[in-house]
């Protein structure tokens, strides 16, 4: 690993100090990052997606850049709503969390998320979180009552700093919590059992933990008291985080993490009337009570992910999630990531143009993993000047705060300069190429291949319709380019152009080449 000093500077948006901040790592060169994964007791929707999205690329580009990477996303495996759902479906409470953790991560795995280390349950870790409980109450700053036990917040004086609330402002848990409580802000810790619910032992009687002190828990024992990036929700701020901050500062006597970063939620867009949000395209940049308004979930109706996996692809689909700054809100709709897909369409277009030129397959391209090693690239001629250009431009806007959004434009320009490139050095058709310029075009596929390698894209082929094994469709393809080009040499241009337009309404896509006619399925 290179020394810290020669690490490249990057900035982080901090939730905390709402702005943007060097990254220094608690341990130089290694960073540490915990993001809330979900509560399993539903299927994953395209919301729980966000996140891990974002943070694999964020992961993926700290590696690129030279950093050691420990990456946590907590599964929380006991809570009111798997009790609730678990006794609706006649099943043990942890049947229901294996099935749905194991649904998280088989769409992770469609969506290329395989960064994560550690993947720890709330009921693995129960050891740790009456640990941490006690030590709270041997602190002043946490009491039982009956069997509960409960965190104090008039006795944190520093609450609300990262939601920007005060104590009068807050009301708490409800119900025949609120009698027990000395103060409505009060939050449980530790919550005693009812009869048939799951439960474990504890000082203060049999009982589970409480939401917030699992993951404070969980974070000190993969991570430490103090490590540099906690990621999630711009809805988790409050309560979650902020209450996160007050058990782990109260207890440890040292910030919990550096640097907060809350990713924008993900709105429903034209499609307000089925998911029941609103549209929020023009949304401000961390507005979190107009985000919360518009958000996709579960008490709204949003459907499987798998579901859409019907419609998309994962890759469609990350590019769609990476293709907006992480801050800002996702407008989602099946048309918005349609567009999306056209977009990406044109990279798949030129890795076959790259192929029949070069005779090589893009994705086997050699792959600069290392910052530092693309730096050392030498770049020459028009097109050198050009490739690394848009590299600099790319690794700017990631430096910046991680702008996908901003890398991902800079990838299209990208694109559009190899793509002119090959129009001007009429590379198309193969007995006419220079070597110089098929050199200047492979070094421009290795500059592609590198910059969108830190965002997990373009990492293999997409895979071919599994109801095409026998490759139908390619052999019907076949067939009607012959009975076109046959039509256009019989000067029957109208019968020509009828086939072509006939196929684009199916969503097969002729392109006339120097090398003859190709074929693509509009995505």
């Amino acid at each position: 690993m290179p020394a810290a000093s020669a690490l490249p500077t990057l900035r982080v948006y901090n939730t905390l100090s709402r702005q943007k901040e060097t990254l220094e790592p608690v341990s130089p060169g290694k960073v540490g990052i915990y993001l809330c994964g979900p509560t399993v007791y539903k299927p994953s929707h395209i919301g729980h997606m966000v996140g891990p999205v974002i943070f694999d690329a964020v992961k993926r580009y700290l590696v690129y850049s030279g950093y050691q990477v420990t990456w946590v996303v907590n599964i929380t495996d006991v809570d009111d709503k798997l009790i609730k759902e678990s006794n609706a479906r006649g099943m043990k409470m942890s049947e229901l969390a294996e099935e749905m953790t194991a649904d998280y991560k088989h769409n992770l795995s469609a969506m290329g998320v395989d960064t994560i280390d550690h993947f720890p349950k709330a009921t693995e870790n129960i050891d740790e979180i009456i640990t941490l409980t006690q030590t709270l109450i041997d602190k002043g700053f946490a009491y039982q009552s009956g069997s509960d036990v409960y965190f104090e917040v008039g006795k944190d004086k520093e609450y609300g700093k990262l939601s920007r609330r005060s104590v009068e402002q807050l009301t708490g848990e409800g119900g025949d919590m609120a009698e027990r409580k000395r103060s409505p802000a009060d939050f449980a810790l530790w919550k005693g059992a009812k009869p048939g619910e799951p439960a474990w032992k504890s000082p203060w009687g049999e009982g589970r933990p409480g939401w917030h002190i699992e993951c404070s828990a969980m974070s000190r024992k993969l991570l430490g008291e103090s490590f540099d990036i906690h990621g999630g929700g711009l809805d988790l701020i409050f309560p979650h985080h902020e209450n996160e901050v007050a058990q782990s500062e109260c207890c440890h006597g040292r910030p919990q993490a550096k640097y907060w970063m809350h990713n924008g939620l993900m709105q429903a867009s034209s499609e307000v009337g089925k998911l029941g949000g609103r549209n929020t395209r023009e949304t401000a940049v961390g507005d979190q009570a107009a985000q919360e308004a518009g958000k996709i979930g579960k008490s709204k109706g949003a459907s499987a992910f798998s579901e859409l996996l019907k419609q998309f692809d994962g890759e469609t689909i990350r590019f769609f999630l990476l293709s907006t700054h992480y801050r800002r809100p996702i407008d989602f709709s099946n048309e918005r990531i349609e567009e999306v897909r056209t977009g990406l369409d044109t990279f798949y277009r030129f890795f076959k143009r790259y192929e029949r030129t070069t005779g090589e397959d893009f994705y086997r391209v050699a792959l600069v993993a290392k910052r530092s090693e693309g730096d050392e690239q030498q770049f020459a001629g028009a097109l050198g000047e050009a490739l690394k250009g848009h590299r600099q431009r790319f690794i700017e806007a990631m430096d910046d705060d991680f702008n996908t959004g901003g890398a991902i434009g800079d990838l299209f320009e990208l694109l559009r300069a190899l793509n002119k490139f090959c129009d001007d050095e009429k590379l198309d058709t193969a007995a006419s190429a220079k070597p110089e310029a098929i050199a200047a075009l492979k070094q421009g596929a290795r500059v592609l291949r590198e910059l969108a390698g830190t965002l997990g894209l373009f990492r293999a082929a997409p895979q071919a319709s599994s109801g095409d094994d026998d490759g139908l469709v390619g052999k019907l393809m076949e067939l009607m380019i012959k009975y076109r080009a046959d039509a256009r040499k019989n000067k029957n241009f109208a019968l020509g152009d009828a086939i072509r337009k006939d196929l684009a309404e199916l969503g097969l896509i002729l392109e006339d080449r120097p090398t003859g006619t190709e074929w693509s399925v509009k995505r």
